[in-house]
Parts: C-alpha cells; sequence; structure tokens
C-alpha cells in the first residue's frame, strides 16, 4: 500500500508511467527484431545498439504526435541514419571534417526552429541519430556496414514506435494520435530581440560542441565522446541561463552519481554478461519514467546506462570512472559556459513568451466562431495542452529558485506563473466535457456573457505581458450555476494568479 501510494504521488494519473510502458514496448520490440535481422545479415552489434538509442529517444519525441509527425519520422530518422554510418566512419579516419560537419548539422538542426513547430521537429527527428552515435561504446565501435543496413534499423526502430503509439492511443492507454493539419505551429510572440531565441541557442551549441571536440580529442582520444556527449545535453534544449545551470548541475552530479555506482555493478559482473542487458534495460524503463519528474533522475539513469554499457564491453577499472567524472564535469561546464556567455536569453523573457502563447491558445479556445464545435473545441483545446507542456518545461529552475528564495525570505514570483498556468488545464478539459454532455450550453446567455469576460481577461493579461497599453484585468463576479460556469470562474481565478506576477499592483485595479 505504501509503494502504491508513493507511486501515485510521484505520477498523479499514471501517466508517465503508462507512457513509459508504452516506450519499453516499443524498445523491446526493436531489440528483437534488429537482433534477428543482425544475427541473419551477419552484422555488427553496433547497428543494435543503435536501434535501441532511436527507439528510446523517437518514443519520446513523438509522444502526443499527430500522423504528419510521424509520417516525418519515417522520412527523416532513417535518411540521416544512414548519413551517420558514413559519418561515424569519418570519426576513425578524417575526425576534423566529421568534427566539423557534426557541430554543422547539430547547429542547423536548431537554428530552423524559427520556422516553426514543423520545423522544430523535423530538427530533433534529425537530432536523433547523430546523438545514437556518441554512445557505441570505444572509438573502434563504428559500424562499416552498407548505409541502406543503418537505415533499415532506423525504418525498424520508427515502425516499432508509431506502432505502439498508435495501438496504446486507440486503446486509451495514452493520448490518442491526432490528425491536425499541417500548418498547426504554435504561436510565437516577436521578440525584441534582432536575432531570434533559435539563432542564440544553435551559436551556443555550436561553440560547446566544437570546445567539446577539441578537448576531447586532444586530452581523451580514447573516450572523446563523453565530453561531447555531456556538452550537448546540458546545452540540448536549453531554455534561457537558468535552465542551462539547473540542467548542467543536475547532469555533473547525477551521472557522477551513475557512473560510480554502475561501474562497480559492471566490475562485478564481467564482459558480456547478459544480466548487464537486463540491468540495462531496467534502468533505461525507470529513466522515462522518473525524467519528467526531476532531470536529476535522467542523468542517473542514463549514465548508469552507459557505465552499464562500456563495461559489457569490457571497458571498466578506477582509472576509467576517474577519467569519465571529469570529461563529464568537463562538457557540462562547457554547455553552461557557452550559455552564459554566447547572446544568453534569460529565463524570465523565455517564461514571458511562453505564457503569452499559452494564454493566445486559450483566447482561441474561448473564443468564437466554432467554440461550441465539437471537433474544433478538442482540437484547440490539444494546442493549449501543448502550449501548456511547453511553460511546463521551465518548472525546474524556476521552481528551484523559488525554493531557495524562500529559505532566504526573498521573493521570486516566476513559478508561480507556470503553477497558474498549469491550473487551467482542468477546467478546459472539463468545458470540454460539459459541450459534449450538455448542447443546449450554446444558447445560455449567461454563460456566453462570461466566456466573454474572461476572454477578454486572456486578452488583457496578453498585452501587459507584452507590456502594451490596454485595458487591465478585472476578476468576474457571477453567481455559478453550472459546473460550464465554474470552470470558466476557475480560468479567471488562474488568470488573476498571473495578473500579480506579471503585472504591477497598481494596473491591476481597475480605474
Amino acid at each position: 500500500m505504501k509503494a502504491a501510494r508513493w507511486v501515485t504521488q510521484l505520477d498523479p494519473g499514471l501517466r508517465e508511467l503508462r507512457a513509459m510502458t508504452v516506450a519499453m514496448v516499443a524498445v523491446l520490440a526493436t531489440y528483437g527484431s534488429a537482433l534477428l535481422v543482425e544475427h541473419a545479415a551477419d552484422l555488427r552489434v553496433d547497428v543494435v545498439i543503435q536501434a535501441v538509442v532511436l527507439a528510446m529517444t523517437l518514443a519520446r519525441t513523438l509522444r502526443g504526435a499527430d500522423y504528419w509527425n510521424l509520417a516525418l519520422a519515417f522520412v527523416v530518422v532513417p535518411a540521416v541514419a544512414a548519413g551517420t554510418n558514413e559519418l561515424n566512419s569519418l570519426f576513425a579516419g578524417d575526425h576534423v571534417t566529421a568534427d566539423v560537419l557534426f557541430v554543422a548539422v547539430v547547429a542547423a538542426s536548431i537554428a530552423i526552429r524559427r520556422f516553426g513547430a514543423r520545423a522544430t521537429k523535423i530538427g530533433s527527428l534529425t537530432v536523433l541519430p547523430l546523438v545514437s552515435i556518441l554512445v557505441l561504446p570505444g572509438p573502434s565501435a563504428r559500424s562499416d556496414d552498407h548505409s541502406l543496413w543503418v537505415a533499415l534499423f532506423a525504418l525498424i526502430a520508427c515502425g516499432w514506435v508509431t506502432a505502439t503509439l498508435m495501438i496504446a492511443g486507440r486503446l486509451g492507454f495514452v493520448e490518442r494520435v491526432r490528425a491536425l493539419p499541417w500548418r498547426s505551429d504554435a504561436p510565437s510572440a516577436k521578440s525584441a530581440s534582432r536575432i531570434p531565441a533559435s539563432t542564440r541557442m544553435a551559436l551556443q551549441m555550436s561553440a560547446a560542441l566544437t570546445a567539446a571536440f577539441v578537448i576531447g580529442r586532444v586530452f581523451y582520444a580514447g573516450h572523446w565522446t563523453w565530453v561531447v556527449l555531456t556538452a550537448f545535453i546540458v546545452c540540448s534544449g536549453a531554455r534561457g541561463r537558468g535552465d542551462v545551470i539547473h540542467k548542467g548541475l543536475l547532469r555533473a552530479l547525477g551521472a557522477a552519481l551513475g557512473t560510480v555506482v554502475a561501474t562497480e555493478i559492471a566490475g562485478l559482473m564481467g564482459r558480456d554478461d547478459p544480466m548487464s542487458i537486463v540491468i540495462i534495460f531496467a534502468v533505461l524503463a525507470l529513466a522515462t519514467w522518473l525524467r519528467t519528474r526531476s532531470y536529476a533522475y535522467w542523468a542517473v539513469c542514463v549514465t548508469s546506462v552507459l557505465s552499464l554499457l562500456y563495461g559489457y564491453y569490457g571497458e571498466t577499472g578506477t582509472d576509467l570512472l576517474r577519467t569519465r567524472l571529469i570529461e563529464i564535469l568537463i562538457g557540462s561546464a562547457l554547455g553552461i559556459t557557452a550559455s552564459w556567455l554566447i547572446l544568453p536569453v534569460k529565463t524570465n523573457q523565455v517564461l514571458r513568451r511562453r505564457v503569452a502563447d499559452a494564454l493566445e491558445r486559450l483566447s482561441q479556445f474561448l473564443g468564437p466562431p466554432d467554440w461550441f464545435d465539437a471537433e474544433e473545441l478538442a482540437r484547440r483545446q490539444a494546442r493549449f495542452d501543448t502550449s501548456v507542456g511547453l511553460v511546463r518545461q521551465l518548472a525546474g529552475p524556476l521552481e528551484a529558485q523559488r525554493a531557495l528564495a524562500m529559505r532566504l525570505r526573498g521573493k521570486a514570483r516566476h513559478a508561480d506563473a507556470i503553477d497558474a498556468v498549469r491550473q487551467c488545464v482542468r477546467p478546459v478539459r472539463v468545458l470540454v466535457k460539459c459541450q459534449e454532455a450538455r448542447p443546449e450550453l450554446r444558447t445560455d446567455p449567461e454563460l456566453t456573457q462570461l466566456r466573454a469576460q474572461v476572454s477578454a481577461n486572456v486578452t488583457a493579461l496578453r498585452r501587459a505581458i507584452g507590456r502594451q497599453p490596454g485595458p487591465a484585468y478585472t476578476p468576474v463576479e457571477t453567481a455559478v450555476r453550472s459546473k460550464a460556469a465554474s470552470s470558466l470562474v476557475d480560468i479567471d481565478a488562474a488568470l488573476g494568479e498571473l495578473a500579480e506576477v506579471f503585472v504591477p499592483v497598481r494596473e491591476t485595479v481597475p480605474s
């Protein structure tokens, strides 16, 4: 009972546990299929490892995806995977050219985010095969097989991930795959800066990876990938200076702990011990489940997996452990330094933009002309949920900042904004269910008026966050008569909390 209570507290609704189950089914199916093909074609086991890594990362990247994104995966991932086969060969020969190409492709995959959500997804899919070659054990663990074989294994991973996501979605086990139009890009507020955030992040990643390649090649030629991989992870998806230092510290501490524990376990089991494979998959499942709870869990588990994998191939020992820890620290430092010194992006600025985007989606949800069209309302809810997910990505550093401020008796309100946006999710879903159950609500004049008032407050907050003049937020006053009306009041209460964070006190009081 205590264990069950702990699990439900850690993962309310068991949403992440269900997602982990689906991901591991795809991973294990990919592993089995890839192993059969590898034995039949007498290939190197490296391609199996790459297929498993691709399945693991794809299961997360495509979570909540629509049919267009699933189709993109089948096009982008095999094509890039085939290219990485050639790149992997260059790493052992003309490594300077390979290093430059690696940095250029990763930077380009980040820079194209400025063109919208579809371009962002293409960039995310592009980088997955590149990262997969960094986890292969040892500098000699490169694939000399034909690129078509590598593309085939990528297709196997895409196929199993897509199949499990679609089947689990239809069974109601996880979020169902949606059929959205191609142009479903999330709104983005225009930045006052002349340099887009995606360009800044691309430059930061380029600098961090370049420095990691140089240091790795010069000082740690046998295991240069550890520095590069750590620098990539710390800079990847950095959402401002606060986020990158938060992720960097968790990565360094978690990786150190995971490396020490896993290296000791690998040393006990020895080379080619099948039990290592069992433990690797178990730790992968744990990492997938706990990642959204804290990045520290992910860092511990993934680094443990890498250490166990290297141990399976016979690379163990105190000297190797010390080298690995040093390289992890160097990679983390490089990622943090690049993000802080090269065209830095403030986390609070990112929060303002993402909250404004979420409010725009909320305004579209509440606004005319088809608010009582069930299909359209469901699409608007899905888009709002997506924008809330982007806001929640900033929770880690801002919640840590709030906890530190509370200890020091200071003020740090930006984490409260994330809580307020989250509070809108449930009433939005209730409104969708009310519309489905009671079509007569479309003719209720009081509900229509209340919806218009809440929508006006959303617009007022969007203007305030963008520092534009306009009417102030005014709390709604109504006698709640229905569940739908109560949900609108709950949304307005959350808007009031956002006003306390982003709007000066004098502007929250109507004149």
